[in-house]
């Protein structure tokens, strides 16, 4: 029930933190208190998912090693190009131009797996991209970032990589480890893993709306039509990937929702991060995890009532 009325609950909370001065007399303010600790907090959330990640799962990133390689290779084309290029194409100004180049550079979200299963698609499948493509975050999305963000800043590519390493990958890793250690862990993970996540994320986005109030009742529509280009043609890329692929359908769908859905939680960490003074640049990461939860929905609610070929 949390994880299907996400979208109602993201919606809630970023409207508590856009009124919060509004309503509350008290001079505190909760989401721009916690903005420092952040990083820590999407690192507890990537240790407990990394508890979560089952034995037989990661044996399967192995045993269809090209098909892995073949959809995060798709991923990581396709997303950074389109949001390099829709960043481009809609006129966009600087800090707007960062946020969507960021949105297309980060990789898969877990939620992907989730509507993968509504969608009857292949859930073991969009698992092993999403696994793939959060262990080579550190690389490729640097990398990414640096050629797509090159003529716009100084990038710092050593400092994103290594921040991508402690906040992201090493966290997975040291919590799968726990759990084949820890049975205990293990159920624990369980049961808070996916509300740790879920809460993390949007709180995440709260905080992006408490630091931008002024700004977000002056968002230009041009940044809102490059980041539904950007949503849209990352299905059409993912799906066209896949059919080159040779896929069946069960993984078709997998890889379409894979590609077209962002870690943007993700994407506002390394927004606010890098640029902080920019701090709209983290706006759009922001509002494209409301956008892809949404038609990722959609989209997963249409092919639940068609059946694979």
């Amino acid at each position: 029930m949390f994880e299907r009325l996400l979208l109602v609950w993201l919606c809630l909370l970023s409207g508590i933190a856009f009124y919060w001065n509004s309503f509350s007399s008290a001079a505190f303010d909760p989401f721009l208190a916690s903005k420092p600790y952040l990083n820590y907090f999407f690192c507890a959330t990537m240790f407990a998912l990394g508890a979560l990640l089952p034995r037989e799962e990661i044996k399967m990133v192995f045993r269809r090693w090209p098909t892995v390689i073949g959809g995060t290779a798709t991923q990581y084309i396709v997303m950074p190009f389109l949001g390099w290029a829709m960043a481009w194409a809609f006129g966009l100004d600087r800090a707007a131009q960062i946020g969507v180049i960021i949105v297309g550079c980060v990789p898969g979200a877990m939620a992907s797996n989730v509507l993968t299963m509504v969608s009857k698609g292949n859930v073991s499948y969009s698992v092993s991209i999403t696994t793939s493509s959060t262990i080579l975050s550190p690389i490729v999305v640097p990398l990414a970032l640096w050629l797509t963000l090159g003529k716009l800043v100084d990038f710092p590519t050593g400092k994103v990589a290594w921040e991508l390493c402690w906040t992201v990958a090493l966290p997975v890793a040291f919590g799968h480890i726990s759990s084949r250690l820890n049975e205990r862990w293990r159920k624990t993970a369980e049961k808070i893993g996916p509300y740790l996540a879920n809460c993390t994320i949007l709180w995440i986005i709260s905080v992006v709306v408490a630091a931008n109030r002024d700004r977000m009742t002056q968002m230009d529509w041009r940044m809102f039509g490059a980041l539904v280009a950007v949503n849209v043609l990352g299905y059409v890329g993912g799906w066209l990937g896949a059919y080159m692929m040779g896929l069946p359908a069960s993984m078709r769908r997998a890889l379409t929702l894979e590609v077209g859905m962002q870690n943007a939680g993700l994407g506002t960490i390394i927004a606010m991060s890098v640029f902080p003074d920019l701090p709209s640049s983290a706006v759009p990461p922001a509002i494209y995890t409301f956008g892809c939860v949404l038609t990722g929905t959609i989209l997963a609610r249409i092919w639940s009532g068609i059946k694979c070929e």
